[in-house]
């Protein structure tokens, strides 16, 4: 083994050798199978902390049960990430050529995304590899692949004839930048500084009431461009103020259009002026009220986010009509929404119609991916109903088909679940999966695979021309089937029929309603057994937190706290990282705010760690928390604690050679620490496995951890090291050969986490071992033996240990050499510890740098000694024999007087009025507390300095 642990030189030739040998493909039908589909990341850049941290956690369970002689099978693949993908590629023409979408035909533009994919898929997958993911690379698939094509039209095909897919004019959430509808999901919603106009609406007729005093309703809003587009006055039939003119009508100013004033309750009396303005084409919430009272839905809005020459006017189900004059004020046409706000305002005021403006915080919608306002739009997409699917999928989970870990994700599953709206699965996109429908010169809707199956199913001549729809599918609906299209449905493939249902599916928390509902949904409508049972797509939903940066902030591009996890393993520059960081920029105004927090944050760039390091941090990171704050100094720490497992492999490997390794026979008297060890890591192994089982890969990182740096490292090597220096013939054959199996034990348990410095040392240990196999990560999983259990030989082992602490605890607080030989005394020695000692007593003496263990059998003089009771028994050190008295008294005396000054220092400061006002009640409270820690300190040194001063005296009389 090299002398430094360097994972750089280690671990692209040890993957390779993994996977050139097939050892991630399923190998054994006749197996209980282990199958965990992959979450596909998106193809547009560099996989990012959740990926890698999702991806490390899937992968140790593969390992883990691959261990367990399971046919395991890690299914990987990428997502064509529709939004996403298609914006940066569009920049990217616009950067290189000047041009956008619009200047290619959607053939040629297609084909420009494809080479993009054909680019940066292959960069996320090469990361998958370096952090060990564990796939059968060669069954890799992509949403948009030709198979995976002909099961999303499959899906589709189906729901749509069995009446759970159709078409329909709704409001959806619009971005007017890329021109498509988007996920209400997907929409972030953030707090800004705005206003809130106050206008009047003329009331038609005042006469007919109240003697005519009443002349106009007053109606707040934040968005007064859409007053084009209302077609009711909403009060609350409650509201004694304006109840009576519920059934009135108002004109809307500027367009002059007559309007009912309406009753219902979703005005609030306490809230603004108790009206509300209902423009259903263009709010969620007026587009309830509006489909309650049969409103008429009027569009003022172009598609590209401008006002409309005409409106477009529909009945409350979406059918066009003609009611009003829908001709729009020249004045706005075509104007830019914000545009249109401010020039409305203007004519609002000079028609005496704005009664006030206020300041006010505001809410507005964004697409989290283009950073563009979202626009309520009126729009005809394809819905999937989902009441009657989601019954089926909360049954799943209720009868716990499906289990949530932790459980309390069932809870938000269920809320989720119980309030499902229908799912609008249309995007206007050219890239993606093509709805699979095709209409003639009449409208007339045809569904199909393609447009030759369409004319030969439905009889159709050559004389009819069939255009397909222009849509595309939202990329969650090709990601709801991946548990079962990546196995090869709608065919009924061996693979299928062996891996589904999945086993696990991990997954962060913000995605089960996105993806995990919806895969459950699709999947139990899809999929039956062969006796008609729906069938679940994993058994186990384990959801992970979010990982966020040291200061607990989601990481995102725009933000500048992504970290990419290879840039952990192999370092970068802070000139690298930046370039990095500011590459693919969905928002390139962000450039110079990311350069200067990367420069704050990592002024010489990042330290490379390795893999297994990165993979150790993730693990113990894995709580059950929702949010998981990311540590660089943990990552180092763990990285120090691969350097110790390292060079303890080492020590063990150097002081093996020659060694003739035998099969331990646990019955033997293999002498005390060997025992205590075995039973140690047999113990170990319990807990570890059960944290594995339960999903708390935290505490098994932990109990890993502290097994190998503590136990293994710190105690036991510590006493293998004087056995085999001066044990005799038997203890130094039994100590080489317990280190050895420890170690390819430890190996075997620590793989599923670091695999690669496990195979590295393991491929060397098995040859002493003499152990069969080509790879550590088809070794048998260790297992709890429960005839290995020696309560009394840990507890033993444990007094020893208490004992050595004892010792060097005196020392550092003496300030005496660690190598000075001290004399040790023990008094009420029972016959079994008595043996103990007797039978280690030459350990003892050299771990511990002890002179002589003497047994006491009558009182002593307590002044003269230092003691602690360890497990019953008084283990005592001569103070004399420690140190130079006079020096001693010497040093407690000017550290008193340190103490004094201290002391009184904080009294004055405590007995200052000004400082008790004026100070912060935080920092009166820490120097209280710092005063009271300081007099124990004063009285304990008190009491040292009265004792020596008494022992100074009786030598002197001596």
């Amino acid at each position: 083994m090299e002398k430094n642990y360097n994972p750089n030189s280690i671990e692209t030739s040890l993957y390779n050798f993994w996977e050139n040998n097939g050892y991630f493909k399923p190998n054994d039908v006749t197996k209980p199978t282990f199958c965990i589909m992959m979450p596909p990341p998106n193809i547009t850049g560099s996989l990012h902390m959740g990926h890698a941290f999702q991806q490390t956690i899937i992968d140790i369970l593969v390992r883990y049960h691959r261990m367990q002689g399971k046919n395991t099978l890690l299914q990987a693949g990428t997502d064509h990430a529709g939004i996403a993908t298609q914006i940066l590629v569009e920049r990217q023409i616009f950067l290189e050529e000047r041009k956008t979408k619009k200047d290619y035909s959607r053939e040629d533009f297609v084909k420009k995304v494809w080479s993009w994919k054909q680019t940066y898929n292959n960069i996320v997958i090469n990361q998958m590899r370096r952090l060990g993911v564990s796939a059968d690379w060669d069954r890799t698939k992509f949403t948009l692949d030709s198979d995976i094509s002909i099961a999303v039209k499959e899906a589709f095909i189906l729901f749509y004839k069995n009446n759970l897919i159709y078409q329909k004019k709704k409001l959806v959430h619009w971005d007017a930048v890329l021109e498509t509808v988007i996920s209400d999901l997907e929409v972030e919603h953030r707090l800004e500084k705005g206003k809130t106009w106050f206008i009047r609406y003329p009331i038609v007729n005042p006469k007919n009431f109240l003697n005519g005093n009443v002349k106009y309703l007053i109606v707040s809003t934040t968005r007064p461009e859409t007053l084009l587009g209302d077609t009711a006055i909403a009060v609350n039939p409650k509201d004694s103020k304006n109840n009576q003119l519920i059934g009135h009508f108002v004109r809307c100013p500027i367009i002059n259009r007559i309007i009912p004033i309406i009753g219902d309750e979703y005005a609030n009396p306490q809230k603004g002026t108790g009206c509300v303005k209902i423009t259903p084409a263009h709010d969620f919430n007026d587009y309830k009220v509006g489909y309650r009272h049969k409103l008429p839905m009027i569009n003022v809005f172009t598609f590209n986010g401008k006002i409309r020459s005409f409106s477009q006017i529909f009945n409350y189900k979406g059918e066009k009509i003609d009611l009003y004059d829908n001709a729009i004020p020249s004045l706005f046409q075509k104007l830019d929404i914000l545009s249109a706000r401010t020039k409305i305002i203007e004519e609002i005021k000079k028609l005496g119609f704005l009664e006030n403006i206020q300041e006010s915080d505001i809410t507005v919608p964004y697409n989290d991916r283009s950073g563009s306002v979202i626009h309520s739009m009126l729009t005809n997409q394809w819905y999937l109903k989902t009441s009657k699917l989601a019954k089926i999928a909360l049954s799943a989970v209720e009868d716990e088909k499906i289990k949530f870990i932790p459980e309390q994700y069932k809870t938000m599953y269920r809320s989720w679940m119980n309030n499902i709206e229908d799912w609008c699965i249309s995007r206007q996109l050219w890239w993606g999966h093509r709805i699979p429908v095709w209409y003639d010169d009449k409208k007339n809707i045809y569904v199909g695979h393609d447009e030759q199956t369409i004319r030969k199913e439905y009889s159709l001549s050559k004389n009819i021309l069939l255009k397909q729809d222009d849509d595309v599918l939202d990329t969650w609906f090709s990601s709801g089937l991946w548990t079962f299209s990546t196995l090869g449905w709608p065919k009924k493939t061996v693979w299928l029929n062996l891996f589904h249902p999945t086993d696990v599916l991990v997954s962060g928390f913000d995605i089960i309603f996105f993806w995990i509902a919806r895969m459950i949904m699709l999947t139990m409508y899809l999929m039956k057994s062969k006796n008609g049972i729906s069938e679940v797509p994993f058994k186990n939903i384990y959801v992970t937190g979010l990982i966020r940066d040291e200061q607990g902030v989601k990481m995102s591009k725009s933000k500048g706290n992504v970290i990419d996890p290879l840039d952990m393993i192999d370092g970068i520059s802070l000139k690298n990282l930046i370039k990095k960081r500011t590459r693919h920029l969905l928002q390139p105004s962000l450039f110079e705010k990311i350069v200067k927090y990367t420069q704050k944050k990592f002024p010489t760039g990042i330290e490379a760690t390795g893999t297994d390091a990165l993979r150790f941090t993730f693990s113990a990171l894995a709580s059950n928390t929702r949010d998981i704050n990311w540590d660089m100094n943990r990552l180092k720490g763990y990285r120090n604690f691969c350097n110790k497992f390292w060079n303890a492999s080492r020590f063990v490997l150097i002081n093996a050679t020659n060694h003739s390794f035998s099969t331990l026979n646990f019955q033997e008297n293999i002498f005390l620490i060997n025992e205590w060890i075995l039973t140690k890591l047999n113990n170990m192994v319990k807990l570890y496995r059960d944290a594995l089982d339960h999903y708390r890969f935290d505490s098994a990182a932990n109990i890993l951890y502290n097994f190998v740096w503590n136990i293994f490292c710190d105690w036991y090597l510590e006493f293998a090291k004087i056995l085999i220096k001066h044990g005799s013939e038997q203890e130094v054959y039994f100590t080489k050969n317990t280190m050895l199996y420890v170690l390819e034990f430890l190996l075997r348990l620590a793989h599923p986490i670091i695999p690669f410095m496990t195979e590295e040392i393991w491929q060397r240990v098995k040859i002493i071992n003499k152990v069969s196999g080509d790879t550590i990560m088809l070794q048998p999983f260790p297992q709890y033996n429960k005839n290995i259990s020696n309560i009394e030989v840990i507890q033993n082992v444990q007094w020893i240990i208490e004992i050595i602490i004892f010792v060097r605890n005196i020392r550092s607080n003496m300030h005496i050499h660690p190598h000075k030989l001290l004399p040790l005394c023990l008094y009420k020695v029972n016959l079994k510890q008595k043996k103990i000692i007797k039978e280690n007593t030459f350990l003892l003496k050299k771990i511990a740098f002890l002179e002589s263990i003497t047994i006491l059998f009558k009182d002593y003089e307590q002044d003269l000694y230092i003691k602690k009771i360890i497990h019953g028994v008084e283990i005592i050190i001569p103070i004399l024999k420690l140190i130079d008295v006079k020096l001693e008294l010497q040093r407690l005396k000017k550290e008193k007087i340190s103490i004094q000054k201290k002391i009184f220092i904080i009294k004055n400061k405590l007995s200052n009025k000004n400082f008790l006002s004026f100070a912060p009640e935080i920092v009166v409270k820490n120097e209280k507390n710092r005063f009271l820690t300081l007099n124990k300190i004063y009285q304990e040194l008190s009491k040292q300095i009265k004792k020596l001063i008494h022992l100074d005296d009786d030598e002197n009389l001596k």
